[in-house]
């Protein structure tokens, strides 16, 4: 019998969804699976696949000796304090017994994709030499986290995370027109690919295709995503502004894409910070990289993770 306590982790999004048995000691994945979300479906349909994954992962687990004490489940929605699922902007889970569901199987937890990677970032990863940070997620969408003391903080309802899918209405002052940009639809990835394809004609499907042609020297491209990192280190900056962090964490398979992007957000950001003291703070991809989430909901899952915080495992 493997001593080594675990939990099943699973990080559910618009486009695939991850799972793995994650050590609650050190955070190493031990067994890892993916699957196509195809949210079109229905959010029923996908609720079935995550059980069956989660019980594939349990049955698994138990026949190689781990201890599996419970499910973590983090969906790219807003959730509640009870872990219930309010929104549904991709997986419509809101009328579903999503918890329910996976209690079956064992103890289970379901948070957002915002604060499930900002809680693997502190416990294992960039974020564990500080005691406040912000974790930024940039990809399909993009959301925010800050983190306290180890705990991500929630608000009131749950609903502290988001940071880019909000209009920010203003009047032009050249032409006097109602403008309502929004964030996420012009620097997440699939604003890359939209803004690159009215502008170029081409019919590119992800946003790492527009990165590559960044590469390739496409002039184009280069000024979308340059723009794009601007637009996000103003909104970031913003956030340091309001929340003084001692750093920065960013993840996000965009966000952690490098290159054209991280340069001209990184500028921004610290352009955008008004304090002399605060802008030099450090601005890091997420040391976990696209399992932060799988991990973070894993730990979720322990109910005694804040003690995992404070234990010799962090020091």
């Amino acid at each position: 019998m493997n001593t080594d306590i675990c939990a099943i982790g699973l990080d559910v999004g618009g486009t695939k969804i991850a799972g793995g048995l994650v050590v609650r000691r050190t955070g190493d994945i031990l067994l890892r699976r993916v699957i196509p979300t195809l949210a079109a479906r229905g959010g029923q349909a996908v609720l079935d696949d995550c059980l069956s994954l989660a019980e594939g992962l349990l049955a698994e687990g138990e026949a190689a000796g781990y201890s599996v004490q419970g499910i973590g489940v983090g969906v790219a929605e807003l959730v509640d304090l009870a872990g219930n699922v309010t929104s549904a902007h991709t997986i419509d889970w809101r009328a579903l017994p999503v918890q329910e569901g996976f209690a079956r199987i064992a103890p289970a937890v379901v948070e957002s994709d915002a604060r499930a990677p900002a809680l693997a970032e502190g416990m294992y990863g960039a974020g564990r030499p500080y005691r406040i940070f912000c974790y930024v997620t940039v990809g399909t969408g993009i959301s925010s986290c800050l983190v306290v003391e180890g705990r991500p903080f929630a608000g009131a309802r749950g609903n502290a995370l988001v940071l880019a899918t909000m209009p920010l209405s203003t009047v032009c002052t050249t032409c006097g027109a109602a403008l309502h940009p929004v964030l996420e639809e012009f620097a997440s990835g699939p604003a890359l690919v939209a803004r690159y394809n009215q502008a170029s004609g081409r019919q590119v499907e992800r946003g790492e295709a527009v990165l590559a042609a960044v590469a390739a020297g496409d002039p184009l491209a280069a000024e979308i995503v340059a723009t794009a990192g601007d637009a996000l280190g103003s909104s970031v900056g913003f956030l340091v502004n309001v929340l003084d962090p001692e750093a920065v964490i960013v993840g996000g398979g965009l966000g952690m894409a490098g290159g054209l992007y991280w340069e001209r957000f990184v500028a921004s950001v610290r352009q955008h910070i008004y304090a002399d003291t605060t802008r030099a703070l450090p601005i890091l991809p997420a040391r976990l990289g696209v399992d932060a989430g799988l991990v973070g909901a894993a730990v979720a899952s322990f109910q005694s993770w804040k003690e995992l915080w404070d234990a010799d495992v962090r020091r």
